[in-house]
């Protein structure tokens, strides 16, 4: 996409962190933003930072692991714009802890938001786009817990892999038909989010029932201080839109990130046993 100015942008995930910049980013380029989260309150207030640039910002409070939630995201984003042409399915949570510690509903909540969530959004807003004609994207976040496996972090590294390959496969899929829908991965290290508070908005029927972990609390310690560390959102968001207009697939904001890709590889191809990745490598050092 070259053009910008005038067009509707869908953000999930929109209240607070990459979302939220997302979101600020098309509104500085001159799309009408539509902002989606679970949070009410928070979500107004960045719908109101946003819509105060000039643009149309429109509030959907939306929960994307329940599909007609999504379908009705985008029933209200065609009704107040006509049409839409980014769409970045960017909602997600975490959570920490040896793998076989996990309850049904820690695995349950994790993926119903961040591959379910992404699930959706493809499902339904890709019709929509191909129907409308033109130039569209659709941007899916994962995470360098995609393109590797550290510890403590099972279910968010098997749902970051999955994003990566549901949208490598719908890049493939809309190539194949020579789409002009264009797919982008958002794959970050470390930035400095809140998405270690994402229990905050854990759903009560899906509430955390595992025992607690000798090592969760200096875990949690080390991860806000790499967080804190981080990219801000800003620059996030920057990485994003210039992938948009190059029509660049992978999107990775730390650059060093890709030497333990390229390892990884590596041990696959030679039949390895897989490195213990390096926090290190995903730290901003800017």
């Amino acid at each position: 996409m070259q053009t910008f100015a005038g067009k509707a942008a869908v953000v999930t995930g929109a209240a607070s962190g990459i979302g939220l910049a997302l979101a600020r980013r098309f509104a500085a380029a001159g799309m009408n933003v539509v902002l989606a989260d679970v949070e009410p309150t928070a979500l107004a207030e960045a719908a109101r930072i946003v819509g105060a640039t000039g643009v149309e910002a429109l509030a959907v409070r939306t929960d994307v692991s329940k599909a007609a939630e999504v379908e009705a995201l985008a029933a209200e984003t065609i009704a107040a714009f006509g049409a839409v042409h980014v769409v970045c399915n960017n909602a997600g949570v975490a959570i920490a802890g040896p793998a076989w510690t996990h309850t049904p509903s820690d695995w349950a909540w994790v993926l119903g938001v961040n591959l379910w969530g992404v699930i959706h959004g493809v499902r339904v807003f890709t019709p929509l786009l191909l129907a409308q004609g033109g130039e569209a994207h659709i941007v899916n976040t994962a995470s360098m817990a995609g393109m590797t496996c550290a510890p403590g972090m099972s279910i968010y590294n098997v749902s970051k892999h999955a994003v990566v390959a549901l949208s490598e496969t719908l890049h493939h899929d809309l190539a194949t038909i020579g789409s002009a829908v264009k797919v982008s991965v958002l794959c970050p290290g470390f930035v400095n989010t809140r998405i270690l508070e994402s229990a905050r908005n854990r759903p009560a029927q899906l509430a955390d029932t595992a025992p607690a972990q000798p090592e969760s609390v200096e875990r949690q310690a080390l991860a806000q201080r790499l967080l804190a560390s981080g990219l801000e959102p800003a620059q996030v968001a920057a990485c994003v839109f210039d992938a948009i207009r190059e029509e660049r697939f992978y999107v990775f904001t730390h650059p060093e990130a890709r030497l333990r890709i390229r390892e990884r590889m590596e041990d696959m191809a030679a039949e390895r046993n897989p490195k213990l990745p390096t926090v290190a490598l995903f730290k901003s050092e800017t």
